[in-house]
């Protein structure tokens, strides 16, 4: 492609929306445009990026066995219904685009298609002897982010790889999940990135167990808990750990204190001169279920520890039915608006015991007259220990479970493990940190929705049993941006060459030099020829401006025409390295041929 003929602008500033230096950089290139908030479009660079990673995506799907199909965007809600996922998409999450027709029927544009493809297996599929099965699409998806931002990475509308399993039992479903984890290994591997599988929470999918695969990059919004020994690594949601040891309790017997000012756990130990790890701290939650009903959650936390929202999520999800609920759709802190809709009095916010009585809660059809008290693993065994009065300005010393309070029925295990805990299967081995971007997931759903959607096989006894289903996820056009994320400098993006939109571009310092133009020409079509996808910048420009533009776009070699021409030779320059070197014409192709297939492979 001849430079002067494309469609190709680049930016000498940071364009003022962007947060995030791949999001400035493919705005800079001329790689994306936005049309509106969290809506990109993707011109002609970029396009090519995007079908180099569809491309390998596909080819490590297709290796599987897995079968390539295309499904709807428009969803009718009575699917998402029989899931029981349409509150919790269109009201707890709010992620789905949800519209009516002029029939009056409600629909949603598709965030992921679990609902459509249990409909089709449903149908389609009768008996045992069909499975497994595994499909597949590439399209583009929809969520209605609350805040969209960084570009590709959290937009309204993206590309994305996702993949559905259907087997007669757990054994069948792990084979297959095994595969794609190799299967995204190999995605991000051939792709140039650097990456980390990781234990990650299944969220609103749903099922027994994922994996999500991480793109290692400062600017990640996750966070990742690994050991060196490459034994354990889990997204923070998820991650669990040792918690460091307690130490002793200076108080001997149990009496109540004068604290003023010490709403919180530094203050309060700065004062009575005691650890955070003898403190029990008892944090308030409110949560809505999809029936409507609002339950006051009571979380005793060691006070050195804070409580993982989503572990606490996913507890009071399991405790649905005692509401006649199906799942929670709202978890947070009430704050003192919130309060006013249920409180029968003003709380000891900050001073708050295990036992706070229920009577501060004005019990209604919509809120549950009783505290949910739920009591995290690390308070368990704590004697002696310091909490709250339920007086504002006092607090307990030398409490003790089963005698000043009652011990908490439920015991969870909710706390946010940290950098520096000790892991769990070697404790000589401490948690470390990175940031990561998701461009991967894979779940291990079971029979979540085909048993919600009475989608069966007969087995090989005439039985009807559900489908036993997996889900596997890849964030096509979020992989893109990653790659920029984890490799850029300050001239501008460096594209790993499996994923270049092209692999070199022939830079003419000067189009009025005849020879230049000839020999620029000349390789242009032999390189192209032969593969090696080429472009050429035959723009009337200065030659640094075109320099700067090679540069910013990041192809991966930049061939120059120039000085070195009466040698018989052009000098090329590596964009990851800016190394430079004069190499003979005649052995330009034969060179970047090398260097490309040793890239890639």
């Amino acid at each position: 492609m001849r430079l002067s003929q494309m469609l190709f602008v680049t930016l000498r500033e940071d364009p003022a929306e962007a947060e995030i230096p791949s999001h400035k950089l493919l705005l800079r290139a001329g790689y994306i445009r936005r049309i509106g908030s969290g809506i990109y479009a993707y011109l002609p660079l970029m396009w090519r990026v995007l079908k180099k990673v569809s491309q390998i995506v596909r080819e490590e799907m297709d290796a599987t066995g897995a079968q390539e199909c295309l499904l709807p965007q428009l969803q009718p809600a009575d699917l998402w219904r029989e899931s029981g996922r349409w509150d919790t998409y269109t009201q707890a999450e709010g992620i789905m685009f949800a519209m009516t027709d002029r029939q009056q029927r409600e629909l949603g544009l598709g965030p992921t298609h679990e609902e459509v493809i249990t409909t089709i297996a449903k149908d389609m599929i009768r008996s045992y002897r069909q499975l497994p099965v595994h499909l597949y699409q590439i399209q583009t998806k929809f969520r209605d982010e609350i805040r969209p931002r960084f570009g590709l990475m959290r937009g309204r509308e993206f590309i994305m790889k996702d993949g559905y399993s259907f087997h007669t039992n757990e054994e069948s479903l792990k084979k297959t999940y095994q595969d794609m984890a190799q299967a995204y290994s190999n995605m991000l591997r051939r792709s140039g990135l650097q990456f980390r599988a990781v234990d990650a929470d299944s969220g609103a999918i749903g099922g027994s167990g994922s994996q999500e695969f991480m793109v290692l990059a400062e600017a990640g919004e996750d966070e990742v808990l690994y050991t060196e020994d490459g034994q354990y690594a889990a997204n923070v949601e998820k991650a669990v750990s040792m918690p460091a040891d307690v130490e002793p309790s200076p108080f001997a017997t149990f009496e109540k204190r004068e604290t003023p000012g010490t709403e919180t756990i530094d203050k309060l130990c700065k004062f009575l001169k005691c650890s955070p790890t003898q403190v029990v701290k008892n944090v308030l939650y409110q949560a809505v279920y999809d029936n409507g009903i609002t339950v006051l959650v009571l979380v005793s936390i060691r006070g050195d520890q804070d409580v993982n929202q989503v572990k606490l999520l996913n507890e009071l999800t399991k405790l649905a039915g005692n509401y006649q609920a199906k799942t929670v759709l709202f978890l947070n802190v009430p704050d003192a608006e919130a309060q006013r809709k249920w409180a029968a009095k003003s709380l000891p916010l900050g001073y708050m015991a295990p036992d706070v009585a229920d009577d501060y809660i004005a019990g209604s059809k919509e809120v549950n007259s009783k505290f949910l008290r739920l009591v995290d693993r690390t308070a368990v065994d704590l004697t002696n220990f310091v909490t709250g009065s339920n007086e504002s300005g006092y607090h307990v010393v030398g409490a003790n479970w089963d005698k000043e309070f009652p011990l908490p029925a439920r015991v969870v295990g909710v706390r946010t493990a940290k950098k520096g805990d000790l892991a769990v299967h070697n404790p000589e081995q401490t948690l470390q940190s990175a940031r990561g971007i998701e461009v991967g997931h894979i779940f291990q759903l079971g029979t979540k929705y085909s048993q919600a959607m009475g989608a069966t096989y007969t087995s090989e006894q005439g039985e009807e049993m559900p489908f036993v289903m997996g889900c596997y996820g890849v964030g096509v056009s979020r992989l893109a941006q990653s790659a920029v994320e984890q490799s850029y400098d300050k001239d501008g993006i460096i594209w790993p060459v499996a994923i270049a939109p092209y692999h070199a571009i022939i830079s003419i310092p000067n189009i009025s030099d005849a020879q230049q133009v000839e020999v620029a020409e000349k390789l242009y079509a032999e390189l192209n020829q032969s593969g090696i996808e080429t472009l050429l910048d035959d723009r009337d420009e200065r030659a640094g401006v075109k320099f700067k533009d090679a540069d910013l776009i990041g192809i991966p070699y930049r061939i120059v025409p120039g000085r070195s021409l009466k040698a018989g030779k052009v000098e090329v320059v590596e964009r990851a390295t800016h190394k430079s070197q004069e190499i003979l014409i005649d052995e330009v192709n034969s060179s970047l041929k090398q260097w490309i297939e040793a890239a890639i492979n």
